[in-house]
Order: C-alpha cells, then structure tokens, then sequence
C-alpha cells in the first residue's frame, strides 16, 4: 500500500510518500513540501496547493491519504489558514479518488514514538529510524507529514479488521 502523508499549512504543506512492504516494513519513496508566498492572495495560494497536490497524486499514485486533523490553538486565524488548505487538500483526495483517513496530532505522536506529547525532536529521530533515512526529515512539516503515514500504516490493519470506512 502506498500512503500519501500531508501536513497541512498554508505557508508550507508538507508531503511524504510511505510504502508498506513485507513484515511490516515501511520505506519512504517521496518527500517535500509545497511552499507558498506569503506575499500572495490567499486564493492563490490555496489554487498553488492544490495544482502541485494533483500533480503528486498524479505523479506518485497513491493508494490512500492520511491526513493531520486541525489542531485548535489559541491563534484562531492561524487555524482558520490551515483550516482553508486542510480543505483544498480533501479536495483534491477527492477529486483523485483517494481514500482518506485523518488523525489527530496526539494519535500520530503516540503511532510514531510511543508518547502523545512528544517533542518535534522525538518525532523527527523516529521517523528517520523508522523509515532508515540518513537525515531527520527537516523541516518538521515534512517529518509531520511522514509520521502520518506511518501512523496510517500501523493503524491501517485495524482499519481492514473493523471495517471503518474512510471519512
């Protein structure tokens, strides 16, 4: 299975491509982000998002998305902005077809390291030895984007075993 992890940002929107393969092994095929200007109009922003987002899918055919649910902060517009791309994302998983499953920070955190309030620090080190990776995954939204997959990939067989649909 191969599982399309995002991180969702206005500014930056992070992306990692994780394979699942023979006894449980994991191998990361792609990763990145997508960068916007902050200098541009929002609308534009959102349309640069989801034209690179659809040449990925494209590109890399996915079998599913896993996706970072909205973390709420005290900083309502910076979770409105991420709340804006989380959108353009969904659609374009839906307009590809794909499958999507969401989790929250603290589920991805916990599949990655063990601990629901790990360190960006814990999660980049895991990631690199889970995926045996040379370098930590920088910036963090391509680390957070890689955890995701991961995290769908260990949650994956029991989403087969129950027969949760995707959201």
């Amino acid at each position: 299975m191969l599982i399309l992890g995002i991180d969702p940002g206005t500014a930056i929107v992070g992306y990692g491509l994780v394979q699942t393969a023979a006894a449980g092994r994991l191998q990361a095929l792609a990763w990145g982000c997508i960068r916007t200007p902050a200098a541009e109009k929002t609308s534009l922003r959102l349309a640069l998002i989801y034209d690179r987002l659809q040449e990925i899918i494209q590109g890399q055919r996915p079998d599913i998305m896993a996706i970072e649910e909205l973390f709420f902060n005290k900083n309502s517009r910076t979770a409105l902005a991420v709340g804006q791309a989380r959108g353009v994302v969904l659609l374009a998983a839906a307009h590809a077809g794909l499958p999507v499953y969401e989790y929250t920070p603290l589920e991805v955190k916990q599949a990655v390291t063990g601990f629901g309030r790990a360190p960006k620090g814990q999660v980049q080190r895991m990631v690199q030895t889970l995926l045996g990776l040379k370098n930590r995954p920088t910036p963090d939204d391509i680390a957070d984007a890689l955890a995701v997959a991961i995290c769908h990939a260990s949650f994956a067989p029991w989403h087969r075993e129950t027969g949760v649909v995707p959201s």
